[in-house]
């Protein structure tokens, strides 16, 4: 069973836990979200975990080889990463408020994402 997670694709999260900047870790960095795994609660940040992985040379279909070193993101923890608050760029807690939508003549209740620094709508 998947979980619910507050934290969408496309946005913008700071990693808040892990080695600092200065000796190499990505503490502070902020980067948009690419992918989110709910069954392992991992997430896909740009910019963030890269890791290296070697590729063998290999036939590609127009007869070239292709390999070497690839540089890419790995999944971080999501609970190592927080929600930037768009008006202010500073990690917030995520809430959520209901609201009544009235659409076609029918009222439907809606969840919005909030953010807890400030009460502004994500």
């Amino acid at each position: 069973m998947a979980n619910k997670l507050k934290i969408k694709k496309g946005d913008l999260v700071q990693v808040i836990s892990g080695a600092r900047q200065e000796r190499g870790g990505d503490r502070g960095k902020q980067g948009k979200v690419l992918a989110v795994f709910p069954d392992t609660n991992r997430v896909l940040v740009e910019g963030v975990n890269r890791v290296s992985k070697h590729k063998r040379a290999g036939q590609t279909a127009s007869g070239a080889t292709a390999g070497g070193i690839e540089i890419h993101e790995a999944p971080i923890h999501i609970s190592n990463v927080m929600l930037v608050d768009p008006t202010d760029n500073k990690p917030t807690r995520v809430g959520y408020r209901e609201e009544v939508v009235d659409r076609d003549g029918r009222k439907r209740t809606v969840r919005v994402r909030i953010s807890r620094r400030t009460g502004e709508d994500i």
